[in-house]
């Protein structure tokens, strides 16, 4: 597996750009559609959280260890919400995908499809992937639906996992698409996109 390098990924109305600090004014205004900070179970920053969650986020990515994106939506210009690769593992060509998330108006509509698309192609298709893997909190059932919509498969829950923000600690849902099942999986999110933009 090549070791993942920031890219600009690009197609389906949106464009992942590798996240930098110009994109906190962006992802602040991203965040306020919906308060999205209040739900437990997310890593989404409070405004004044903001700068602090990118430097995080860019300090992983000069460890080797993430590959974060700002999530441009191209029909309106704005940033919409941020993902990443994480748990980055070039030795098992595994990443996963996750610290995933949108603005309230972009929830249910193609952009979590676009994006996954763009991701998983990048990882089996330029990488060099077996396997890329997401994660998500046992409590939010949206992100598991949203997961398994995509057609990827639970490996399993991983109890009493990782601390949430309110300093409870939860149990994680893991979850795969394996190289061998990539070609399926591409040509239903293809579908899933064609379907949308017919609507």
């Amino acid at each position: 597996m090549i070791h993942p390098k920031p890219a600009t990924l690009e197609g389906h109305g949106v464009r992942l750009e590798p996240l930098t600090r110009e994109h906190a004014a962006g992802l602040a205004e991203a965040a306020k559609d919906g308060r999205l900070w209040e739900l437990f179970f997310t890593s989404v920053p409070e405004v004044e959280q903001v700068h602090a969650y990118i430097s995080g986020a860019l300090a992983g990515q000069e460890k080797g260890e993430m590959l974060p994106w700002a999530v441009r939506e191209l029909k309106s210009g704005a940033i919409v919400g941020s993902t990443r690769y994480h748990d980055i593992i070039a030795v098992a060509d595994r990443v996963e995908i996750g610290y995933t998330w949108y603005a309230a108006r972009c929830q249910r509509t193609h952009v979590n499809t676009a994006c996954k698309l763009l991701l998983f192609e990048y990882g089996f298709e330029k990488l060099g992937c077996k396997v890329v893997g997401l994660r998500t909190d046992n409590f939010n059932f949206r992100s598991q639906r949203a997961i398994e919509a995509l057609g990827a498969k639970k490996d399993g829950v991983i109890r009493h996992h990782w601390p949430r923000r309110d300093g409870s600690v939860r149990d994680t849902v893991m979850y795969s698409v394996l190289l061998a099942e990539w070609p399926d999986v591409k040509n239903h999110l293809l579908l899933r996109l064609k379907r949308n933009e017919a609507n």
